[in-house]
């Protein structure tokens, strides 16, 4: 299922267009995806099917998809790790879900670096349209060949080669956290999810 989904979507978003306007199509299609940090979708293999049919996910599944559907379509991609803190998102946070940003440790996103017109352009296709009202840095347009805003304020940076050396890299970071970190994680994981989910559907008052 998860293959035929994917191929499905790369279909209906590239068919009968340009490199240029297919980047930015599939860019846009994946941005669009609503943001929710799903456990089951951080697997490399069928992550982004998996997301694709429950149309939501968040920046592993995201970019795994977009670097997927990119190499498709003649775009070489790399795999951008940054360390981040989400206390320092800059997203207006209601009080309970500040305080638990507070606590967590340091976190890890992903991100795309794409070879476009003879450079490496950042793609970040994390949130989507309706949390900017709530403060997420979200790229509404796109050129096709411009630098995108990272989806975080990154503390340190790490490229990767290829999609499987950063996934080596990314689990060796999560054997670093304590059980209460985890469970830390989890419980704002949670708490984000249901928030953004409200939001989308009442706005930010």
């Amino acid at each position: 299922m998860n293959k035929d989904i994917v191929e499905k979507k790369f279909e209906e978003w590239t068919e009968g267009l340009p490199p240029e306007e297919s980047r930015i199509r599939i860019f846009e299609r994946i941005r669009d995806i609503p943001f929710a940090i799903v456990l089951e979708l951080f697997s490399l293999k069928k992550g982004p099917g998996e997301m694709l049919f429950r149309n939501k996910g968040f920046c592993v599944p995201k970019h795994h998809l977009l670097g997927m559907m990119y190499q498709r379509i003649g775009v070489a991609v790399r795999y951008c790790t940054y360390s981040f803190r989400w206390s320092e998102l800059g997203a207006d946070y209601p009080a309970e879900l500040k305080e638990q940003a507070d606590k967590i440790p340091v976190t890890y996103h992903l991100a795309c670096k794409a070879f476009i017109e003879d450079r490496w352009v950042l793609v970040d296709a994390t949130w989507d349209l309706p949390l900017k009202k709530a403060g997420f840095p979200v790229n509404e347009s796109w050129d096709g060949k411009s630098d995108l805003i990272n989806a975080v304020k990154p503390l340190e940076e790490s490229v990767h080669g290829d999609v499987r050396e950063r996934e080596k890299a990314f689990r060796e970071k999560l054997l670093s956290y304590s059980l209460p970190e985890k469970l830390e994680l989890s419980r704002f994981s949670e708490g984000l999810n249901s928030w953004l989910e409200d939001l989308r559907v009442r706005g930010t008052g």
